[in-house]
């Protein structure tokens, strides 16, 4: 199976430099207009899927309904393609937070796999979006539409490129809206493309 997984669209604190996680900040105006644009681009480039799947939070789930507006698609939400929880750094900005917790945010710029405001593990990540993507593969379609987030793209990547977990690090954050393809068969799979930028738009991250 084909599995594109679809980052959200620029968010109000994606502009604000503010850790996320799973709480929500909604999508800006340009966030909304690069889910319809994604939306067109998706349904040229893949056609007219009946279901899509979606994280449940407010971000991705919009971008994922301008697809099913354009194209009358069943949006199924899945709380196991949300964004890792950095628990208690959600809505904080960066810099504040680099400046209250140096050490944490020197660790995981590192490449270790700490547990940023009482949160998950990337590997715990990991290990929740890839058992919903071997479900939805369990469908046995041919191509799946997947909305999610850029850490649950980043981890999910990595496995299907078989980077030992998390693996995350070896994967830069992709832009909103970008599109990634893995094809998953079995104990076989692979990341085909990785971060497709969105055209006809700003990239934004």
């Amino acid at each position: 199976m084909q599995v594109i997984m679809v980052r959200h669209g620029e968010s109000h604190w994606n502009v604000e430099n503010r850790y996320q996680g799973q709480q929500d900040s909604g999508l800006t105006d340009l966030g909304r207009a690069q889910a319809t644009r994604v939306a067109a681009v998706l349904a040229e480039e893949v056609g007219r899927e009946g279901v899509v799947w979606s994280s449940d939070l407010p971000r991705a789930r919009d971008t994922a309904q301008a697809y099913a507006d354009l194209t009358g698609a069943t949006v199924i939400e899945d709380v196991r393609l949300r964004e890792i929880s950095v628990g208690s750094w959600s809505g904080r900005s960066l810099a504040e937070i680099a400046k209250e917790y140096p050490d944490v945010v020197a660790a995981s710029a590192a490449g270790q796999d700490v547990r940023r405001g009482g949160g998950e593990t990337f590997a715990e990540q990991r290990e929740r979006v890839t058992a919903c993507l071997d479900d939805i593969v369990a469908e046995d379609l041919p191509t799946a539409l997947v909305f999610t987030h850029g850490g649950s793209i980043r981890v999910a990547a990595a496995h299907a490129a078989g980077v030992p977990s998390p693996g995350h690090d070896t994967m830069a954050p992709p832009s909103n809206c970008s599109r990634t393809v893995l094809q998953v068969s079995g104990a076989r799979n692979k990341l085909v493309r990785y971060n497709l930028s969105l055209p006809g738009l700003a990239e934004t991250f």
